[in-house]
């Protein structure tokens, strides 16, 4: 058995310098975030990686992370039980305004990787000014060898819902660009694709139902979390509304009878003790912070899993 997982960890960042002015904004935007807190936060995704591994015996050999800044926090985070510095690190700073990146964790022991690459998206501001663009989060491309099969893995992060949805011709966007990678992989290079991230779009989204057919309708990526969804499975929370934005796609080549890594199972990993015990909100992700008042929870999503079989000769 294998396991890949999918985390958006919910503003790692590293502990904000003494404010001058106390209404002086702070480079996270996080009210009050010092060294203990951070500490804090990191023991508390290590955690979640070892539960991960008691339930399951093993850990992730690769992790998809998002709402992250900078590469100091995850080699902190690596340094810790139980990665114990034997994980790699693949990570590029993006030019989202708030500087958060997406990132992709993998076993050494395990994984080689042989390629990887930012892809940054410009969106123009159309308001008669020269050189007037907006920026996003890149989506992470790593290119890599696990168990002799070549693999290519995007992690992804895409605009959030707001003001009215304000960030969807975004979101077309950058699945549009995502796709047209992911069928030249498949058709030309005839090699497996993993898709993760926090697509801030449930699986029944046409944006993300699209992602998974090539132009003659033939299907090339299985979304695992669609049965999940359905069956009201979700990793994070919006007032009344349960969410599945965090998702893991796969490439057709895993559901093959030969295949030497096969898919098994997908699922929300909200073990009770990662959840809130505050009353009306049981079941839902134990959160660092509510607005700016601090809770000193893991994270406002839950980690996503999948389960692949792996072929023995």
């Amino acid at each position: 058995m294998e396991l890949f997982a999918f985390y958006n960890v919910e503003n790692l960042f590293l502990p904000d310098p003494p404010q001058i002015h106390k209404l002086d904004p702070t480079r996270s935007g996080l009210r009050n975030w010092d060294d203990r807190k951070y500490r804090t936060k990191l023991s508390k995704i290590a955690h979640v990686f070892r539960l991960m591994k008691e339930e399951n015996g093993i850990l992730p050999a690769l992790i998809g992370l998002c709402e992250i800044s900078g590469k100091k926090v995850l080699e902190d985070l690596v340094q810790l039980d139980p990665f114990s510095s034997q994980y790699g690190i693949v990570h590029y700073n993006s030019l989202d305004e708030r500087k958060v990146d997406v990132a992709l964790l993998y076993d050494r022991s395990k994984v080689e990787i042989i390629d990887s690459e930012a892809i940054t998206f410009f969106f123009e501001i159309v308001d008669n000014k020269p050189d007037n663009y907006d920026t996003t989060r890149d989506v992470l491309f790593t290119k890599l060898k696990f168990k002799e099969e070549i693999m290519n893995v995007f992690v992804a992060h895409l605009p959030s819902k707001r003001e009215k949805d304000i960030n969807q011709p975004k979101r077309n966007f950058i699945m549009d660009e995502i796709r047209g990678r992911i069928l030249n992989i498949i058709n030309e290079d005839k090699e497996h694709v993993i898709v993760c991230g926090d697509f801030n779009q449930n699986p029944d989204d046409e944006n993300l139902i699209k992602v998974l057919y090539d132009n003659t309708q033939k299907k090339v990526l299985h979304n695992p979390f669609q049965k999940l969804f359905s069956n009201r499975k979700y990793s994070t929370f919006h007032y009344r509304s349960g969410l599945l934005f965090d998702q893991i796609m796969l490439s057709d080549s895993f559901f093959k009878a030969d295949a030497a890594l096969s898919f098994q199972d997908a699922k929300v990993f909200n073990p009770e003790s990662m959840s809130t015990q505050n009353r009306g909100f049981e079941g839902r992700p134990f959160r660092t912070y509510a607005g700016t008042r601090y809770l000193g929870g893991f994270s406002d999503h839950f980690p996503v899993l999948v389960t692949f079989k792996s072929k023995t000769y």
